[in-house]
């Protein structure tokens, strides 16, 4: 069994987490399928955005506990290790994320959400930062998410009490970005990410390097954004982006 399908379909590739049984609860295999696919997907130029979901209608159950060390705690650095890759690259990585969220959103699997650049979930779904109720703190970077999406007193709320949230509330404290009908989820993570695939990809990739870097200081951010701003300016989506504007076209953006 594959534990990470990856679909192809133009410039939106899907990455789907496939363990229906487990709930797609991540474990170490899991987790170096799901970085690898993602690596795979941020090098290829033939890829522009990508959306990322479970499959049996659950999103992610969170880590498997069964898997989890006891006895020996310094052997779970490894697993720490992967799930800390995986962040990096859908935090830092050039092509932007859509999460689609079904079912359980739990864990890590709320933080692989919350580590997306957008999140669709159907009115059905199911959050909740659960690692307190097993005796552990937030991991897969949900330390430095969550506070971005919902401020650090909702971050303190939503960890400590880890009550579970229906979508509509997840969508209010500002951890879900657009909610759907059941089983339409997928179809309009898709409609999404392919409007993020016709988008110009070299300020989308910039703005995630920049707000990656995040806290910044304003004098930080106003450099940055002057000599990225200088940069892009000689690019060819510029040259395609300008005219379009004046011409009242939709442009054409091929990514240089």
């Amino acid at each position: 069994m594959h534990q990470v399908l990856l679909e192809r379909d133009g410039p939106v590739w899907t990455l789907t987490l496939n363990d229906e049984r487990r709930r797609n609860a991540l474990d170490l295999v899991m987790r170096e399928r799901l970085r690898d696919a993602l690596a795979t997907a941020m090098a290829d130029d033939r890829c522009r955005s990508i959306v990322l979901t479970g499959a049996g209608g659950t999103f992610c159950a969170g880590g498997d506990l069964a898997t989890m060390p006891t006895d020996r705690p310094e052997s779970g650095r490894p697993r720490l290790a992967v799930i800390a890759e995986i962040t990096r690259l859908l935090l830092c990585g050039a092509k932007p994320v859509v999460a689609a969220v079904e079912g359980f959103a739990y864990g890590a699997g709320l933080s692989l959400a919350a580590a997306s650049d957008h999140v669709v979930a159907a009115s059905d779904a199911r959050l909740c930062c659960s690692f307190g109720k097993v005796g552990l703190i937030a991991d897969t970077g949900l330390l430095w998410t969550l506070p971005q999406r919902v401020g650090i007193g909702r971050t303190k709320e939503l960890l400590f009490f880890a009550s579970v949230l229906n979508a509509h509330q997840a969508h209010g404290h500002g951890l879900v970005d657009a909610i759907t009908e059941p089983g339409d989820t997928l179809a309009e993570a898709h409609r999404r990410a392919a409007i993020l695939a016709a988008a110009a990809p070299g300020p989308i990739a910039e703005t995630k390097r920049v707000l990656a870097a995040w806290p910044a200081t304003l004098d930080e951010v106003l450099a940055d954004e002057a000599d990225t701003q200088v940069r892009l300016f000689g690019s060819a989506d510029f040259a395609e982006g300008r005219p379009a504007f004046f011409d009242k076209r939709p442009a054409r953006f091929l990514g240089h």
